[in-house]
């Protein structure tokens, strides 16, 4: 674009080729407008390792989410299982990173589902407190996310405590949970 190519045709279809090859690629309505685009070839990045733990923190601004689950369950008392769950998604194309932030983390599970997305799984409450909730407060987030990782240290004391167990504790639960990710914003319209 800084060459005006963008303004030629050649250079117009260069850009909707690399559209195509981005995150979920070209909507129905491009690929309708454009069937004939190839996606662009992107490069292979060969990463042997994961050095600088901020980096781990910096993409995990982008590019993860704290979840605090809620589930019916006959096995607890209250009716209710609280589970944590943190996750990391990518492409199926970047699965090798994931399995590099696996082994830096000591902890999860990669898999991959039908729609190509891939993505590292943290869930036990073990490695949740020994690893995540540890590695976060050394290596801090920076953008809103830090807010929902707090929020999931909230409920994570509230387990540690088995304050979830109990009514007053599933409301603690409840309010936090409504409070994070996408609901963090919701009351403010």
């Amino acid at each position: 674009m800084s060459r005006k190519e963008h303004l030629t045709n050649k250079g117009f279809l260069d850009i909707v080729s690399i559209k195509a090859s981005l995150n979920w690629g070209l909507s129905e309505n491009l690929k309708n407008a454009f069937p004939n685009i190839v996606p662009k070839v992107r490069p292979a990045i060969e990463l042997k390792s994961i050095q600088d733990p901020h980096w781990i923190a910096g993409f995990a601004d982008g590019e993860s989410c704290f979840f605090v689950e809620k589930s019916v369950s006959n096995t607890y008392k209250s009716g209710y299982q609280i589970r944590l769950k943190f996750i990391f998604s990518q492409d199926s194309r970047d699965k090798a990173l994931l399995n590099l932030l696996k082994d830096y983390l000591n902890c999860g599970n990669v898999i991959t589902d039908s729609r190509g997305m891939s993505r590292l799984i943290i869930r036990k409450h073990s490695d949740i407190i020994s690893f995540i909730i540890p590695f976060f407060a050394n290596y801090p987030l920076h953008s809103v996310k830090n807010m929902d990782y707090l929020d999931f240290c909230k409920a994570s004391k509230i387990i540690k405590n088995k304050a979830h167990l109990t009514e007053e504790g599933l409301k603690q639960i409840d309010q936090i949970r409504s409070g994070m990710n996408k609901g963090r914003f919701s009351s403010l319209k």
